[in-house]
């Protein structure tokens, strides 16, 4: 099974153009290799994949062509412990640490406006 579908059947990208994407940029690894998304995938081989500055370390337990829903899809991989810890403890400090622009949206308004002139000293 080509591993595009795969990593697209179980759930891992939303379509197959964007698991042939990271593929291609490189965000996947299989048994430690960069690989193209037309490589065949088999049973108990490991994945590496980095989704949004998150790690996955992964072993393909079983093969699909079809996508199915979410709880069908996490029975066709496993996961280490570890590495779910380390996963969830990122997401965890993430929360704890937001950047700062991230309430900042777009154009500064009249109030931000404002704040910036009087740093300026206008």
């Amino acid at each position: 099974m080509r591993i595009d579908k795969w990593l697209w059947a179980a759930r891992f990208y939303k379509t197959r153009a964007q698991a042939q994407t990271a593929i291609e940029g490189g965000h996947v690894r299989l048994n430690g290799e960069r690989v193209k998304p037309a490589k065949e995938l088999n049973r108990g081989d490991r994945l590496d994949l980095a989704i949004g500055g998150l790690g996955w370390s992964i072993a393909v337990v079983a093969l699909s062509e079809r996508r199915g829903p979410a709880a069908q899809a996490r029975l066709l991989y496993e996961e280490s412990e570890a590495n779910r810890a380390a996963r969830t403890a990122k997401l965890e400090a993430n929360k704890l640490m937001r950047e700062p622009e991230a309430s900042r949206r777009g154009r500064p308004e009249k109030k931000d406006r404002r704040q910036l002139n009087r740093l300026r000293g206008w």
